[in-house]
């Protein structure tokens, strides 16, 4: 089940809206197709990030990916428990699984993301 208070990418991110921070991580469906993650390589804190541009990558037991920033703006903390318990992105990608906060440039950016309902549609869970 999709949390409906969040936003979501084409390219199987999340954000949580904090006010200005955004949260950000990938989804249960990216986190299934990857399989076991065993590494995620952080952003650093202070990185100023452009949306659509590679922010991080996650290893699993499958493949090595790309996490793309879904919005621009600067790290502000990371989920440093990553670095020691990757599973987390697998255990619990909505909660203990994220992967960065940033600080949000341009609100507008927020309106090209996807509800709940149209990431369901995208990943054919919708009912």
């Amino acid at each position: 089940m999709l949390p409906k208070d969040l936003k979501y990418t084409a390219e199987h991110e999340w954000l949580k809206i904090e006010g200005e921070r955004v949260r950000i991580g990938i989804t249960n469906y990216a986190q299934k197709e990857l399989g076991d993650v065993v590494f995620v390589d952080l952003p650093g804190v202070g990185q100023k990030l452009i949306a659509k541009e590679a922010m991080a990558t996650i290893e699993s037991v499958k493949a090595v990916s790309e996490i793309y920033a879904p919005v621009s703006g600067e790290v502000l903390e990371i989920n440093d428990n990553l670095e020691h318990s990757p599973e987390f992105v697998n255990q619990d990608p909505y909660s203990k699984g994220w992967i960065a906060i940033i600080e949000l440039n341009d609100h507008k950016e927020l309106e090209k993301l996807l509800t709940a309902a149209a990431y369901a549609e995208l990943i054919g869970e919708a009912k």
